[in-house]
């Protein structure tokens, strides 16, 4: 749940929720244009499945865009789907390092806290919190 709530944090932090969104929901209006102004295109789930292809860059060639609107609305697509791509990554990238420090922050806290317990620890955590102090050098 803490993951999820960093993530969340991230996505609102750099509005990558708001191009997300965004980004579906110019896939499902070009879906609409693209069946509009496509002759080969008969289909809504046809124009998904190309601007898939499209948006993926699989290029997979079973539906090709032949008039100029389909063409402006293929690139216009893979272009804005560069961008949520470069976005993507990085959320991730930064989703990663937030977890990191979150995992390391626990960890010191918990060292610190037994440090502030010293004189109430065993030999064998002394020991162990002996070990972990070498890592730290």
């Amino acid at each position: 749940m803490k993951k999820l709530r960093i993530l969340w944090g991230i996505l609102r932090r750099t509005h990558a929720d708001s191009i997300i969104l965004g980004f579906i929901l110019f896939i499902l209006l070009s879906a609409l244009v693209i069946l509009l102004s496509e002759p080969e295109i008969n289909r809504y789930t046809d124009a998904l499945w190309y601007l898939y292809s499209v948006t993926f860059t699989v290029g997979l060639g079973d539906i090709v865009a032949t008039t100029a609107v389909g063409k402006i609305c293929s690139v216009l697509v893979s272009v804005y789907a560069l961008f949520v791509t470069a976005l993507a990554t990085g959320v991730v990238v930064s989703f990663y390092n937030r977890c990191v420090e979150a995992h390391f922050e626990e960890t010191k806290e918990a060292f610190l806290n037994k440090l502030t317990r010293l004189p109430e620890l065993s030999k064998e955590e002394l020991r162990e919190i002996s070990e972990k102090a070498k890592t730290f050098k």
